[in-house]
């Protein structure tokens, strides 16, 4: 698979994140049957931020923190997206990450 169409298929999962929820680089890696991808998903990730079609703050690392922050214009306006869903984030790392996180491969049905 060519890396544009990766890209757009990270696209296409990012974009079914629910209002409040936040999900992972490496979970959205996983469910396009690439679980190595992280980095890959991230890549994609960081032109998402200009898209409005793609809600590319609710993609954060592993473990809750915003990696992704400085694609967003070198503000807070992440952060700022969260909290205005709900999400409450403390030192860049989403508290109660476990209860927001949303699984693409619980969620969606598997089409990789």
């Amino acid at each position: 698979m060519d890396e544009q169409n990766f890209f757009e298929r990270v696209y296409e999962v990012a974009s079914q994140i629910p209002y409040g929820r936040v999900t992972s680089y490496g979970a959205i890696a996983k469910y396009l049957g690439a679980a190595r991808s992280a980095r890959m998903v991230g890549w994609a990730m960081n032109g998402a931020a200009a898209r409005e079609d793609v809600p590319a703050h609710r993609v954060v690392n592993r473990v809750g923190v915003l990696t992704g922050k400085h694609h967003f214009g070198g503000t807070n306006m992440m952060q700022q997206l969260l909290e205005n869903e709900g999400i409450e984030v403390v030192d860049n790392q989403i508290v109660d990450f476990g209860k927001v996180f949303w699984d693409p491969a619980r969620e969606l049905d598997i089409e990789s």
